[in-house]
C-alpha cells in the first residue's frame, strides 16, 4: 500500500473568452494526485491532507470521496482557508499562482500520521510544498521521523515552484533533509539543474545518487531517467499534442510508486523497473490530454 501525505487544494484552471479569463475548479495537489493515480494503477492508496472549512473545502472532500482512495483522511481547519493555485495554460503548458499563506495544509495533524496502525504500508510520500512555512517543515521533519521508525520506504517528489519562495537558497535549505533522506526520489530535469547547479543531466544525477536509491527524472516529451545501484538508463514515452500538462508529472510517479509497492527498488531487475517506468510515461503522456490534473466526471465548478 502506497500512504500519500500533503497538500489537497483547488486548480483554478483559467481560459480566455472574449478578452476575459475564465476560472474553473479542478480537484488538485501533488500528493493527492499521486496517490488516485497509485490506485487507478491498481495500488492500494491512501491519502491524508487538510482543507479549510470553506466552499472549496467541501467541494475538495466530495470530490475526494468518490476517487476511490482505500483510506483518505481529509482533516477540516475551522479557522484557516483551503488553498488554491491558479493555473493559465499556453500552448498546452502552465504557469502557476498561489493563494497559500498559512493555508489549512501547512497545519496537518501530526498524530494522523499513526504508521503502526498500517502494516500493510509499504511506501509513504510526502509532499514538498509544505516545506516553505515553519509548521509545513516540523510536520515533515516528524513524519520522516515516523517512517523511519517503522521501516517504511520513503518518497519524495521534488515539485519545486519558484513563485512560493523569495530565494533560490531558502528553498534549498529547506529540501536538502528530504531529498538526501528519500528511498525513492524524483526530480524534473529542470529541477535537477536547479538543485544541483549541474547543467548536464548525468553529472546532477552522480550529485543526489546514494546506494540503493531509486532515483528518477522526468524528461517531459523525452520520457525519463532512472538510476539505480550503479545501473541507468532512459525510458522514452509517445508523443503526445498536449491540452495541459497539469499533474502529468503525478500521473507518471503515482504509477511509478504502484509499480513498486511491496517490491523494493533495489531488489527489482532493470527489465522490471523499465516495464514499470514504460507504464507510468504511458500514464503521464495520457494526463496532458485532458484539463485539470484528473479527469473529471462532473466534478468541476
Amino acid at each position: 500500500m502506497i500512504l500519500s501525505i500533503g497538500e489537497i487544494l483547488a486548480d483554478m484552471i483559467g481560459e480566455e473568452q472574449n478578452g476575459v479569463t475564465a476560472f474553473k475548479m479542478y480537484g488538485g495537489g501533488a500528493p493527492f494526485n499521486v496517490a488516485v493515480n497509485a490506485k487507478n494503477a491498481g495500488a492500494k492508496a491512501g491519502f491524508i491532507g487538510r482543507v479549510g472549512r470553506d466552499p472549496v473545502g467541501k467541494f475538495l472532500k466530495g470530490f475526494a470521496a468518490g476517487v476511490g482512495l482505500d483510506f483518505c483522511g481529509i482533516q477540516e481547519d475551522e479557522t484557516r482557508n483551503t488553498t488554491l493555485a491558479f493555473v493559465t495554460l499556453k500552448g498546452g503548458e502552465r504557469d502557476f499562482a498561489f493563494f497559500r499563506h498559512d493555508t489549512a495544509d501547512f497545519h496537518l495533524d501530526s498524530a494522523s500520521v499513526a504508521l503502526e496502525q498500517w502494516p500493510e504500508v509499504n511506501i509513504v510520500h510526502v509532499g514538498s510544498l509544505m516545506l516553505n512555512e515553519p509548521t509545513g517543515r516540523k510536520f515533515a521533519s516528524e513524519t520522516v521521523e515516523k517512517i523511519r521508525r517503522a521501516g517504511k520506504l520513503f518518497s519524495f517528489d521534488v515539485n519545486f515552484r519558484a513563485d512560493l519562495y523569495g530565494r533560490i537558497e531558502d528553498a534549498k535549505k529547506s529540501y536538502a533533509p528530504y531529498i538526501a533522506e528519500a528511498d525513492i526520489l524524483k526530480f524534473s530535469e529542470d529541477e535537477l539543474a536547479v538543485f544541483t547547479g549541474k547543467a548536464e543531466l548525468e553529472a546532477g544525477a552522480e550529485a543526489v545518487y546514494k546506494k540503493d536509491r531509486l532515483l528518477l527524472v522526468t524528461l517531459g516529451s523525452k520520457g525519463c531517467y532512472y538510476r539505480i545501484n550503479g545501473g541507468y538508463g532512459f525510458v522514452k514515452t509517445e508523443k503526445v499534442k498536449p491540452i495541459d500538462t497539469t499533474g502529468a508529472g503525478d500521473a507518471f510517479y503515482g504509477t511509478a510508486l504502484a509499480g513498486l509497492d511491496g517490491r523494493p527498488p533495489a531488489s527489482l531487475a532493470e527489465k522490471e523497473l523499465r516495464e514499470i517506468l514504460k507504464k507510468a510515461n504511458a500514464v503521464g503522456a495520457a494526463a496532458t490530454r485532458h484539463k485539470g490534473a484528473l479527469p473529471l466526471k462532473d466534478g468541476a465548478f
